[in-house]
């Protein structure tokens, strides 16, 4: 059965400082956190790979990764295509307000590859390092999903998605008890906290703005699994924000996959199987997490968990 990943990689990263942070070197041979993420990815079974990239970056882009991915992919009889993710790409009667200059957001970047995708698919983060098990579990489900309009998520835990350097967004979710996703608050700003228990003894805690957050709550990390059917609900969407989000904040609204699938769900036209992993999440946001993700992955090789020669263990 096909399956695909679809990587977003168009953001540029303000918050990097100016660079192409889903570019930069962080393994022990120039590896970057792509490079992981298809290696889990292959490995759990997919078979087709979606970068969705900007123009202006496609040159760099095929440098760093793309030409080398390709290559890999052909002696793994894997498809790899590009999607590109632009602010003038918009429905029939729409046009990018004067003054603005970045894209529309997630939901608008999984869009760019609508005309590619025609099977079950997961979506990632190009700058975020999610582990193994999730992965596998999202490729497991799509193989055997229940119907068009039942999709799946990696349920994170929040207190294993933060970083050391600054405040981050996560859509912290609501989940029933039979473990399914009820609703999604994007929330920005998360900062690590420290709190003392009962017992007097500190442990780690999470706020937004001076507001607790539970740090065991589930959070969306971007790391979805859908139906192809999805795309349709995806652009019915995209029209009715660019009416109005995009009206009420022409220069900076943004689509996001997350407000999105909650609002669906409010609506009762989707189901979304949250599936728990334990694996730690980390990523570039800030320029200081360089040193802390390259030493993590150091540390997952020294574990057993990576080859040093990360690709060695595919079967071609």
């Amino acid at each position: 059965m096909k399956t695909t990943l679809l990587i977003m990689a168009a953001g540029i990263g303000s918050r990097f400082g100016g660079g192409i942070k889903q570019l930069e070197p962080v393994g022990l041979h120039g590896e970057i956190i792509m490079d992981y993420s298809i290696h889990d990815a292959l490995k759990a079974g997919f078979n087709k790979l979606i970068f969705v990239i900007r123009r202006d970056i496609e040159e760099e882009f095929r440098e760093v990764i793309g030409n080398r991915i390709e290559k890999l992919c052909r002696e793994l009889n894997v498809e790899v295509d590009y999607g590109f993710q632009a602010l003038e790409d918009l429905p029939a009667g729409f046009q990018a307000p004067e003054g603005r200059t970045k894209p529309w957001g997630t939901g608008q970047a999984v869009l760019a590859a609508k005309n590619l995708i025609h099977e079950p698919f997961m979506v990632i983060n190009a700058d975020d390092y999610y582990g193994k098990e999730a992965f596998q579990k999202i490729h497991d489900y799509l193989e055997n999903v229940p119907d068009a309009y039942s999709f799946c998520m990696a349920g994170f835990v929040l207190k294993n998605t933060l970083s050391e350097n600054g405040g981050v967004t996560r859509g912290i979710c609501k989940v029933d008890e039979k473990g399914y996703l009820t609703d999604v608050e994007e929330t920005s700003n998360i900062v690590k906290t420290k709190e003392i228990g009962a017992d007097g003894k500190v442990m780690a805690g999470a706020a937004a703005d001076g507001r607790p957050v539970d740090p065991d709550s589930y959070v969306s990390m971007n790391m979805w699994g859908f139906t192809p059917e999805f795309m349709s609900l995806l652009e019915e969407g995209f029209v009715d924000f660019l009416n109005n989000e995009a009206k009420e904040n022409p220069l900076k609204a943004e689509y996001l996959v997350p407000v999105y699938i909650g609002r669906l769900l409010r609506e009762g036209k989707v189901s979304v199987k949250v599936l728990e992993t334990k694996d730690t999440w980390f990523g570039v946001t800030y320029k200081e997490d360089k040193a802390f993700v390259a030493e993590s992955f150091r540390k997952l090789i020294q574990d057993g968990v990576y080859q040093e020669e990360l690709f060695c263990d595919l079967e071609k």
